[in-house]
C-alpha cells in the first residue's frame, strides 16, 4: 500500500486533452471544485465531460473546454439552471447527450462492472430516444419479452470526485445525507482523483463514523488531495453549505470577468478573492 497524495496541479499534469472526464457530486453539492479550478488554470481542451452537472460543467462550458457533454441535468439547485452552461449549450459550443437521471446511473454502473451496456425501463416511450438517435433497445430474452433501453456503458478515462474525509491510501468517507454516485465514478474511470476536506490516518475514518460511510475504496483511486474548502461554492456537508451569496455573484457575472477575478491564480489567490469579495459586501 503506499501514500498517494498529491496537489491538484499534479492531478491536472496526468488529465490531457481529448479524453473523457468524469465529475462527481450532483448539482451544487459536493463538486470537485478546487481540482476543476485547477483544470480551468491548465490549456487542456476538447473534453467529454459525464457530469450530472453543476457549476463544473458551467465553467468548463464557458471557458471553451468541451467537445461533448453527457448529462441528466446541469443545474445550480437553488438556481434551476446554470447559466453559463446554458449560453454556450445555446450558441451550439459542444454536443450533448442528455438522459434521463436512473439511464446516466445505469451507464455508470454498467462501466464500473465492465460490461456494454445495461438495460433499464427509463427512458421508453420518451423524447429521449428521439433527441439520442444512437440509443437502442433490447429485449428480455425470457418469457416477459419486455423491451428495455440498451444504456451504452459510461466509461471514462478520469475522474474527479470530492469527499469530506481521506486518508493517504485512497479511502474516501462522505459524512454528509448523500453518496452522489461518487463511487460508480471512480470505479467506472481507468484512473480517479480524490480531493478531500482532510486527510486523516486510516483509523480515523471510522473512530466517529460508521463503516458504511467508506464510500470510495483505495484500489479504486490513483490519487488524494487534501484541498479544505475545495468544493467552494457548491456545499459539502456537514462541513459547509452552499455559498449562495457567492453562487448568484457566478451566476450573474460574465464569465470573461468572474473569471477574470476569481480564477486567475491557484486555490490560495482564489480563496483570497473570496474573502475580499466577501468584505466588500460588509
Amino acid at each position: 500500500m503506499s501514500d498517494k497524495t498529491m496537489t491538484a496541479d499534479e492531478v491536472v499534469s496526468r488529465l490531457h486533452s481529448g479524453m473523457t472526464l468524469g465529475i462527481g457530486g450532483w448539482g451544487s453539492r459536493r463538486k470537485p471544485m478546487a481540482l476543476v479550478r485547477a483544470l480551468l488554470r491548465s490549456d487542456i481542451t476538447d473534453l467529454t465531460v459525464v457530469s450530472y452537472g453543476g457549476p463544473d460543467v458551467g465553467m468548463l462550458a464557458a471557458a471553451g473546454r468541451i467537445r461533448r457533454l453527457v448529462a441528466a441535468f446541469v443545474t445550480l439547485d437553488s438556481i434551476p439552471l446554470e447559466p453559463h452552461y446554458r449560453a454556450a449549450r445555446e450558441h451550439g459550443a459542444f454536443e450533448l447527450m442528455e438522459i434521463d437521471e436512473a439511464m446516466f446511473m445505469w451507464g455508470l454502473r454498467a462501466a464500473a462492472n465492465r460490461l456494454p451496456f445495461l438495460p433499464v425501463r427509463a427512458g421508453i416511450a420518451s423524447d429521449v430516444m428521439r433527441v439520442n438517435p444512437g440509443l437502442r433497445t433490447v429485449t428480455s430474452p425470457y418469457e416477459d419479452g419486455e423491451t428495455f433501453v440498451a444504456m451504452p456503458a459510461l466509461r471514462m478515462d478520469a475522474a474527479l470526485v470530492h469527499l469530506g474525509r481521506a486518508d493517504r491510501l485512497g479511502n474516501g468517507q462522505y459524512l454528509g445525507p448523500d453518496p452522489y454516485f461518487d463511487d460508480l465514478f471512480c470505479e467506472a474511470a481507468d484512473s480517479a482523483y480524490l480531493s478531500c476536506e482532510r486527510i486523516v490516518d486510516t483509523a480515523e475514518l471510522t473512530k466517529e463514523a460508521h463503516p458504511q460511510s467508506l464510500l470510495v475504496k483505495r484500489l479504486n483511486v490513483t490519487g488524494v488531495v487534501e484541498a479544505p474548502a475545495g468544493a467552494h461554492f457548491t456545499s459539502c456537508a456537514p462541513d459547509y453549505g452552499r455559498d449562495e451569496d457567492f453562487q448568484r455573484l457566478y451566476a450573474s457575472t460574465p464569465w470573461a470577468e468572474f473569471s477574470e477575478r476569481f480564477m486567475a491564480g491557484d486555490e490560495q489567490a482564489y480563496a483570497s478573492a473570496v474573502r475580499n469579495w466577501q468584505e466588500e459586501q460588509g
